[in-house]
């Protein structure tokens, strides 16, 4: 059946109904709020820790960068988010302008309610040596390429209409700037990436999108089953009558999935931007950023006492005295934590490195009064001494007792406390920029989801069963701290209802998803790591 006869043009939702006049205004009202909020949270923040501008430049970089970051959460909401309204919409579930106020505003929630571990996960697979020296030229130089990398893939795919993964690009760009870091120091370009963790978001990518594909068909099977023995209504599994509404259990369900696939597509892929937006602000205004400031003071006083019970847990152990020379010292970890092997003066180093920061931060009681000049010292020490704490715990390969490794996991969730924070300003302007961008350029995508993927009609039981499966997977990675794609995902799952249900897939829309599915990976490798050598040479 082809295309043209499967969608007869009365049958096809409207979807150029665009905005009127009063959500022109919402939009407008709520993005100008959004922008003088963040001005005045970042004028707050920082007066309150009197690091007022010796020079302007910091800050025409830090706005410059804020720019780029919020752009790409709101390229990703039109890119990604479309997937979770075409469902609704093909369902006439929902009018189309209707479908993606509610989606931007529960992609909204999602990303201000999050936890912040997926934000965390994405940084950690940047090089080390380029997050402790964030606020060099090579630390601006990385965030410029990785995230005008990002947006430029994602604006090409989508003006193609194609549902490439927004994660999946992010990764990408993030693996090309390591090995461009590391072929610029001469290293093997493999050198410059954390394989490890690279593997973990890499394998949640990959399967992720195959089991939407076999969730959604089993699902879909066992909905048939259930509905034939049980309900005896063939409505679930008709086509979208002309100018009907779906019966009104079967749309609240499906309106219930758009929500969640909406909500936890927020809660997972906003937190992306988060993470690259604090190393932005550690790097142009440390004093304020760089430590958690709201820290009680009694988690400090633990924090120094968890630092004294570990160096002497991990003593037995040292074989080889650490550096006398500071900058030795943490040369030493640094080494550690990108090749992740253990040398005999590594936990030598590790347990004066913890003990130098333990006595840093003890004289000032709390981190709120770590001077100015300090901060980024001190908050590069504990970044470098957790991430050296979790490749120890790692596979253990320094053999610890069960005694040190409970002491070194307990020091590194201080250090995490310490360094790994979001400020609520931050949730709410990517929230803004990830909802604000669902509501614009959505329909490229939404087509090719709800017309280019089957043969025939999206049916209300395909639509439920795809949007759950979603929802679920989605939920899932973002409960273990993992970047999934939602775009993979939920058109996958569309494309096993579809072979479920027998209706036949159009292999050209497959071909042209899996395509971008394969290409988006070396393209944006080549792309950020290009941009990176590029922006290094204009920085320096």
């Amino acid at each position: 059946m082809s295309i043209d006869t499967a969608f007869a043009p009365v049958a096809r939702p409207k979807l150029d109904q665009g905005m009127n006049f009063g959500t022109v205004m919402l939009f407008l009202g709520i993005l100008t709020a959004g922008v003088l909020y963040v001005a005045y949270a970042l004028y707050v923040d920082i007066t309150e820790t009197g690091a007022g501008p010796t020079t302007y430049l910091p800050y025409v970089l830090l706005g410059v960068a804020l720019v780029i970051a919020l752009g790409f959460e709101f390229v990703n909401g039109f890119h990604d988010t479309a997937n979770a309204v075409a469902t609704v919409i093909y369902t006439h579930s929902l009018p189309a302008n209707v479908a993606v106020v509610w989606s931007g505003f529960f992609n909204f929630l999602g990303v201000a309610t999050s936890t912040g571990a997926v934000a965390f996960g994405i940084v950690s697979l940047l090089p080390v040596e380029l997050i402790l020296q964030v606020g060099s030229d090579a630390g601006f130089a990385m965030v410029f390429a990785l995230l005008i990398a990002a947006i430029l893939w994602n604006l090409g795919t989508w003006w193609l209409g194609l549902p490439a993964s927004s994660s999946h690009t992010m990764i990408g760009s993030i693996i090309g700037v390591g090995v461009a870091n590391a072929l610029n120091h001469g290293r093997d370009g493999t050198s410059g990436v954390d394989w490890g963790q690279a593997y973990n978001i890499g394998m949640a990518l990959l399967f992720s999108p195959i089991f939407g594909f076999f969730l959604a068909a089993i699902l879909f099977w066992v909905l048939q089953i259930v509905v034939t023995a049980f309900v005896k209504n063939s409505s679930l599994f008709s086509e979208p009558k002309v100018g009907q509404n779906p019966p009104w259990w079967i749309r609240g369900i499906l309106i219930l999935t758009c929500t969640g696939v909406s909500f936890f597509h927020g809660s997972n892929d906003g937190q992306k931007g988060m993470g690259l937006i604090m190393l932005i602000l550690i790097g142009t205004v440390p004093t304020t950023y760089a430590l958690n400031r709201a820290m009680p003071e009694n988690q400090v006083s633990a924090y120094v006492q968890n630092s004294a019970d570990t160096v002497a847990a991990v003593t037995p152990f040292i074989k080889d005295a650490a550096p006398a020379d500071g900058k030795a010292l943490r040369q030493v970890m640094t080494d550690f934590v990108r090749t992740k092997k253990v040398e005999t003066n590594t936990i030598g180093a590790f347990a004066a490195l913890v003990g130098d920061i333990s006595k840093q931060v003890g004289q000032y009681g709390t981190l709120a009064k770590v001077p100015s000049a300090t901060v980024q010292n001190v908050r590069n020490d504990m970044y470098l001494a957790s991430e050296s704490a979790k490749y120890l715990l790692k596979g253990n390969p320094a053999g610890l007792d069960d005694a040190a490794k409970a002491k070194v996991g307990s020091l590194q969730k201080s250090f995490d406390a310490s360094t790994k924070f979001i400020p609520f300003w931050v949730k709410l302007a990517v929230a803004i920029a990830l909802g604000l961008g669902t509501m614009v350029g959505w329909k490229r995508i939404v087509i090719t989801v709800g017309e280019k993927i089957g043969k025939t009609h999206l049916t209300y039981a395909q639509g439920a069963s795809a949007e759950i499966v979603a929802m679920a997977c989605i939920g899932a990675a973002d409960n273990l701290g993992l970047p999934v794609s939602t775009t993979h995902v939920l058109s996958s799952g569309i494309a096993g209802t579809m072979f479920a249900n027998k209706s036949g897939l159009q292999f050209s829309t497959i071909r042209n998803i899996a395509l971008g599915w394969v290409l988006t990976l070396p393209v944006a490798m080549i792309l950020s790591g290009l941009l990176f050598v590029m922006f290094s040479y204009l920085f320096h």
